[in-house]
């Protein structure tokens, strides 16, 4: 378990980063922040990539419990397009969190198809679980569920990537309707019984 210092750590270097972006993020910098020496801080992490894999692994396991409690929602789409809400709140809210937690290059970071389809991405867990009661209920057909909950995930964050990096033109909310119809675009594809253009 993580110490109380070691805590702080990681509570002032996630707020640097979210402020500033991951670039910004030094040893010396967090220890300023804290009251420490840069070298007191290797007591706690050994690098600074250790220190970036704690705030990583934190904000994960809060986007598991966040995006979790759309497990309840019987209706399947209102509960991907639910999931797809979060995300999209997530990565226009916080782009630099988004950035070291969806894309960024990490040591141990967890990868599809082994991890995803085990359930061991915490973000990623909630969109295979739809998809997953989606198939077992029969309102999408049967296939591989990690493969198709990485179609939609990867729907969200190739969008979310062309629009952070200003190669769509949209107004958010725009923006936010191009994703909702591309979604639906790919769960009219994967529909058990065809496409239903009339839940639009």
């Amino acid at each position: 378990m993580t110490s109380g210092t070691g805590q702080r750590i990681a509570e002032v270097a996630r707020e640097i980063l979210e402020r500033d972006g991951a670039q910004a993020v030094s040893m010396r910098r967090v220890a300023d922040a804290v009251g420490i020496t840069p070298m007191a801080i290797y007591r706690h992490y050994p690098n600074r990539e250790a220190m970036l894999d704690a705030v990583a692994d934190a904000v994960s396991g809060e986007l598991a419990e966040q995006w979790g409690r759309r497990d309840d929602e019987p209706d399947l789409e209102r509960r991907i397009l639910g999931l797809l809400n979060d995300f999209l709140d997530f990565a226009l809210g916080r782009p630099h969190l988004y950035a070291l937690v969806m894309i960024e290059r990490r040591a141990g970071t967890r990868t599809f198809p082994a991890d995803y389809a085990a359930g061991r991405s915490p973000s990623f867990a909630p969109m295979l679980r739809a998809v997953e009661d989606g198939m077992a209920k029969g309102f999408l057909r049967e296939g591989d569920p990690a493969e198709l909950a990485m179609t939609f995930a990867a729907t969200g964050l190739g969008l979310a990537q062309l629009y952070l990096g200003g190669r769509i033109d949209l107004s958010e909310k725009d923006f936010r309707q191009l994703c909702r119809r591309s979604v639906f675009t790919v769960l009219d594809g994967a529909r058990a019984h065809g496409p239903d253009s009339t839940t639009r």
